[in-house]
């Protein structure tokens, strides 16, 4: 019986992480580019009964056997295994500014950061009072060359990435090749790790970053940004699922608590 208080509530522990991701999800539905986070859980590894005593064992041509037979499998509970990030392409959103872009694909923007080099598919960006492309953190967008400069610019960027600009208010100038926004992609994205402020570090598993060339290329559009990829009703119907889980879990342990409550009321009156 006690093993029955460890499996419900290692049951309810996996759909509070479940919940907890579900609720950052539902926080972060209007949040630019952002990935929902999905739970993954494992079982404990399961045990086979069987009975043991059961006419002992029996004889054949080959020797003796056991004649106990198996019962089934008793589970142990279960455990989180994973929280993984969804990078499923979120919708287009078109915004008109010049310094917003969104990435139809796979990749990523690369971004200067003080700890280094962070990714992100962001586009929310501006140009900032040194004339450099930023995020809306401050930090420099990176392109093949290094920093953006297009300070008094009129600039524009074609589905490659490529930047052309001329200086403001010049029509008649032609505009002149700048750089090419730095795009990038991992051997295994899944495993990439969020750092907050929508941006992404590398990690052992998904291997460093490498440049996105050719069909793996994603395609820019400036003047759009990329929606979440939440789905608020799904979420919403794995949160009642995830409830009704947890309140199974409940009633399992009050079960639990009422037969061992009975099971000592009953030690005490044969002891009597």
């Amino acid at each position: 019986m006690i093993r029955g208080w460890y499996t419900a509530a290692s049951g309810m522990n996996a759909q509070q992480k479940r919940l907890d991701a579900v609720a950052n999800n539902l926080a972060n539905v209007d949040t630019t580019s952002y990935k929902r986070d999905v739970s993954v859980s494992k079982n404990f590894p399961e045990l086979l009964l069987r009975r043991m005593n059961d006419d002992g064992v029996y004889k054949n041509p080959f020797g003796s056997a056991d004649a106990a037979p198996v019962i089934g499998k008793i589970g142990l509970g279960v455990e989180l295994n994973e929280l993984f990030t969804n990078f499923e392409q979120g919708s287009l959103k078109q915004t008109s500014s010049p310094s917003d872009f969104a990435l139809e694909g796979e990749g990523f923007f690369a971004v200067e950061t003080p700890a280094g080099e962070r990714y992100t598919r962001n586009g929310n960006f501006l140009v900032g009072e040194e004339g450099f492309l930023l995020t809306k953190e401050g930090y420099p967008v990176l392109g093949e060359n290094g920093r953006i400069f297009l300070q008094d610019m009129e600039y524009t960027v074609n589905k490659n990435g490529e930047i052309y600009a001329r200086p403001i208010g010049d029509g008649g100038a032609d505009s002149v090749f700048v750089d090419r926004l730095r795009l990038v992609t991992f051997e295994n994205p899944r495993y990439i790790t969020k750092q907050g402020s929508s941006l992404y570090k590398d990690s052992p598993v998904s291997g460093p970053a490498v440049p996105a060339e050719g069909g793996l290329r994603p395609v820019v559009s400036q003047g759009f940004v990329e929606a979440s990829n939440v789905n608020v009703v799904n979420e919403m119907v794995q949160m009642i699922e995830i409830n009704r889980a947890y309140e199974a879990g409940q009633k399992t342990i009050q079960a639990e608590e009422t037969m061992v409550s009975r099971l000592w009321n009953e030690i005490v009156r044969v002891g009597r």
